[in-house]
């Protein structure tokens, strides 16, 4: 190890630690900064590629159509294939507020459509006049 520190010195450099778990550790001649910064460019090529999990919203009313509910599901299905959470938000107005078991039944129906490519993070939660649920793509 004193001989490689002295070689170092010698030369200029710095002696960088590349992989300490290692037995005998192994090190590097280098720039400790030139080091640092490729190792940082890196780490940032890396996180720019990396797709953050977004949360994605579809929102429904309690009477929906057959044919639009199967099109929100269509988007819902993309979104998971996307690895992306989605947010199922149902919203009652006036009158609709009485008979929240339609909301819950439109969700249990969009659960089981799901089933196949997604899994319920979050059960259904009432916040104000909208019920949410989450949905997590599969592993």
């Amino acid at each position: 190890m004193d001989e490689a520190i002295r070689m170092a010195q010698n030369r200029g450099l710095d002696l960088v630690e590349i992989a300490p778990q290692n037995n005998p550790p192994v090190c590097k001649l280098t720039d400790f900064s030139k080091f640092r910064y490729e190792r940082e460019k890196k780490l940032k090529e890396a996180r720019k590629k990396q797709k953050g999990g977004q949360v994605k919203e579809v929102r429904l009313r309690p009477h929906v159509g057959d044919h639009d509910l199967q099109i929100k599901i269509n988007h819902m299905k993309e979104f998971i294939k996307d690895r992306d959470k989605v947010r199922l938000t149902v919203m009652f107005r006036g009158r609709e507020m009485e008979h929240k078991d339609i909301g819950t039944q439109l969700i249990n129906k969009i659960k089981t459509l799901l089933e196949e490519v997604a899994v319920l993070e979050s059960d259904s939660s009432m916040e104000g006049n909208r019920m949410t649920v989450v949905f997590t793509p599969k592993k």
